[in-house]
């Protein structure tokens, strides 16, 4: 059974999916570590003090995973190792299979993890996620992102991700640099409040550009690093919810605005959360979900604890 089959025979067979809790933010708020100015928590894997910090994050989403007997999704630490960041740090032109290596010597730990956790191998946009003007295009995208996601397919992971899309236009050009891959890929958009991607493309058009100006159209796709209530569900087209297979949130209702950089750590309660995520489960039939910034351990045991119905 190819790569593909597994991943679509796991969202079949299953009503809840869970994927990681916010990583690089919990790392940046911690006292234990300091992130790099460019690659951010990429070049963690190198120190085995560091390692160990990260690693017990991860190993925190997927003993709750084991525990709940839940599949779960998790990612490599590559949201900012693309090549150009790469070739202006001093760093190992190998992260990112380094990267995938370390995520599968991980999941090796418990027996256990290996029949549960899929390994994503996953990027970014180049530029700022929050600005969707700093976009590349359809070309500049699918040249830019090609070796970062070959140096992922070779690393073994069993899936990509683009996270944090803020424009269709780079998102499309990711598709295609993935598609030639033979992994089941999915891209996850930012969101404003009004339920579109941050370009102004509503997540109908924006599904329906990728996947007719793709052969091998992505796995579903996703939203990330967006407060629940952004998705606006119930004024979104009944054909986006066949292809929005996960979501990804914010602890927070602010705006990307007010979010970023912000000095403290912003969050809506827990259970207030926990239940716009359930509602995307249980209504719209959204299955994959995880947290972003804000989010921790306790955020996925809410949706654990009430997700099965």
């Amino acid at each position: 059974m190819s790569y593909t089959q597994k991943m679509k025979q796991l969202i079949a067979n299953n009503q809840l999916i869970l994927m990681e809790a916010a990583i690089v933010e919990r790392l940046r708020r911690s006292d234990k570590v300091h992130l790099h100015d460019s690659l951010v928590n990429a070049p963690l894997i190198y120190d085995q003090t560091t390692r160990r910090v990260m690693s017990a994050l991860y190993k925190s989403y997927m003993d709750l995973a084991l525990r709940a007997k839940t599949p779960m999704l998790i990612c490599t630490p590559t949201w900012r190792a693309n090549k150009a960041r790469v070739y202006d740090s001093y760093m190992s032109k190998m992260i990112n299979i380094n990267a995938a290596n370390y995520m599968r010597e991980l999941r090796d730990l418990e027996q256990g993890y290996g029949k549960l956790v899929k390994i994503g191998g996953m990027i970014g946009c180049k530029n700022d996620c929050y600005q969707p003007n700093e976009g590349l295009s359809i070309i500049e995208s699918q040249h830019f992102h090609s070796w970062q996601i070959e140096q992922l397919t070779e690393g073994g992971v069993d899936f990509l991700i683009a996270e944090t899309l803020p424009n269709v236009h780079e998102a499309l050009g990711i598709a295609k640099a993935m598609e030639p891959m033979g992994l089941p890929y999915i891209i996850s958009f930012v969101i404003a409040r009004n339920g579109c991607v941050l370009d102004g493309t509503s997540l109908k058009e924006a599904i329906d550009f990728i996947d007719t100006n793709t052969v091998h159209s992505p796995l579903g796709y996703m939203v990330n690093c967006a407060h629940p209530s952004f998705l606006c569900p119930q004024e979104q087209p009944k054909e986006v919810f066949s292809r929005l297979i996960g979501y990804q949130a914010n602890a927070s209702s602010l705006d990307h605005c007010e979010l970023d950089g912000a000095a403290e750590l912003k969050a809506e309660s827990i259970s207030e959360w926990g239940q716009l995520m359930l509602e995307l489960n249980h209504t719209y039939g959204i299955k994959i979900l995880g947290g972003c910034c804000g989010t921790g351990i306790e955020h996925l045991q809410f949706i654990v604890a009430n997700g099965k119905s």
